[in-house]
């Protein structure tokens, strides 16, 4: 295997490098103090001096913790400046407590600690992206790169190296697919859409590269049923210096917001999980819901006072009616809504609304068209149990039908219910006599849960607003 005599330049001073990073990151704190007190006319005491040299020492020990000098090349810059972020403000916080606290005597200035508190981050954050581009360019260069080969030609494999000759500033060179089996034995199970030429190698090949420091990486593909094989391979290539790494096949799975996470020092990974992972994102999802309220509320105030008195002088029975529903997690709710028909059904079986559905008055029906009948949910949304924006709820009865008929059924209650949502926007309203257009429903639940974000959230509220009150399949 051919190699640029210049690619491994950088490999042998990693560690002056990284010392080098840190350096330059202390210099960048002390420099951002400067400029503070330069630009308000303040001195560099010997407090000041002091705050510097502790915050330094404490940003580097949370820097250390979070990876920032050691992260993986891969890393996406949004998590390296997150992890600065993070890392700065805590070392700042308990420094500056501790000073304030314990030393009344020090007189400093509000402008210049202000000032200093976001300059310091925002200059480690640009120096290191500055370098992150640097490197990129040299790696495009064949400088300092890494030659990874991967262990089992099969989809898995073909899909990490389409991953790897997307991201060329990551330096990763591909050596080649190479077999754990004879290579005459296992050509007729390679997937089509592999380059049979793609495949150089056996195993004891591969072993001998690796061992001649021509492979980095190595990474194996092999299905998570060969767990004896993938252990044997791990020992033999236990002689070698070259990083082994194992890609499991997690996409044979449905997943759902997986993520790894850690246990103890036990790997622990999620097939299904909630898009709301962390609690800025449930702390989003709750401000927005509030905001549109504040927004929405005012504007039905009125039609909804109409609404209601029309329902109480046109048909017997209660104004609103409360149903049964499941949540997020699947636990049951109530949720409110202007009674639309004859009965008010919530027992264990309950029939969905067909067309010409004798148990519809006619404000009902008018009211279910137009999906005014689910205003009083913005009620709901105030109380917590619902959200603008979700899968809709269905009926505790429905549900327990439907979970035995549609697989992933119930993964729609990794998130509250809503009053519109993905499905309802994208068609998918009225009733489900089929399971196909229950699948259908789904469908979209699911992929809007997958995908979520504030944006998608407030799309989803504009196309309502022009193509989801009104169907012509809702009765």
């Amino acid at each position: 295997m051919y190699r640029n005599r210049y690619s491994g330049l950088i490999r042998p001073l990693q560690i002056e490098l990284e010392s080098i990073k840190r350096a330059l990151d202390t210099s960048l704190i002390f420099l951002s103090l400067y400029i503070s007190l330069y630009h308000y006319n303040a001195s560099l005491s010997s407090e000041y001096f002091a705050l510097f040299i502790f915050c330094t020492i404490s940003f580097g020990i949370f820097a250390e913790h979070n990876q920032i000098y050691n992260s993986w090349r891969g890393d996406t810059l949004f998590n390296i400046a997150l992890r600065i972020l993070v890392s700065w403000l805590i070392s700042f916080s308990i420094v500056a407590s501790f000073f304030f606290t314990f030393n009344s005597d020090f007189v400093f200035s509000k402008p210049v600690i202000e000032l200093w508190l976001p300059l310091s981050p925002l200059g480690i954050i640009t120096l290191h992206s500055l370098r992150r581009s640097i490197l990129a360019y040299f790696r495009s260069k064949n400088y300092n790169v890494r030659y990874c080969a991967i262990l089992g030609a099969n989809e898995l494999g073909q899909r990490l190296k389409s991953t790897l000759a997307e991201m060329p500033w990551l330096g990763y060179k591909f050596a080649g697919f190479y077999e754990d089996r004879n290579l005459e034995e296992c050509e007729q199970r390679l997937p089509e859409s592999l380059d049979k030429e793609g495949v150089i190698g056996n195993f004891k090949e591969l072993i001998t590269k690796t061992q001649r420091g021509e492979i980095d990486h190595i990474y194996i593909t092999l299905p998570l049923r060969a767990e004896c094989r993938i252990n044997e391979l791990i020992q033999e290539l236990a002689d070698s210096t070259a990083s082994v790494n194992i890609v499991p096949d997690f996409f044979i799975f449905n997943l759902m917001h997986s993520k790894v996470a850690n246990l103890g020092g036990l790997p622990i990974v999620s097939v299904f999980d909630t898009p709301m992972n962390s609690p800025l994102d449930g702390i989003s999802k709750r401000i927005e819901d509030l905001i549109l309220c504040a927004i929405i509320l005012p504007l039905i105030a009125v039609p909804m006072l109409l609404i209601g008195i029309a329902i109480k002088f046109t048909s017997p029975g209660p104004v609103i009616f409360k149903q049964l529903r499941y949540g997020i997690n699947g636990e049951s709710i109530k949720i409110w809504k202007f009674r639309s028909m004859t009965v008010c059904e919530n027992s264990d079986v309950i029939k969905q609304v067909t067309v010409n559905d004798a148990r519809v008055t006619p404000l009902g029906g008018f009211l279910r068209r137009t999906s005014l009948d689910e205003l009083p949910q913005f009620l709901n949304v105030l109380q917590g149990s619902m959200s603008v924006v979700g899968p809709r709820p269905h009926a505790v009865a429905h549900n327990e039908f439907y979970r035995k008929q549609i697989q992933g059924y119930m993964l729609r209650h990794k998130m509250k219910p809503g009053i519109t949502g993905l499905a309802q926007v994208s068609g998918c309203r009225g009733e489900t006599e089929t399971i196909d257009k229950m699948e259908a429903r789904i469908h979209y639940d699911l992929d809007y849960i997958r995908h979520w974000s504030i944006f998608l959230d407030l799309k989803i509220v504009v196309l309502t607003i022009f193509k989801g009150f009104v169907g012509d399949k809702a009765y």
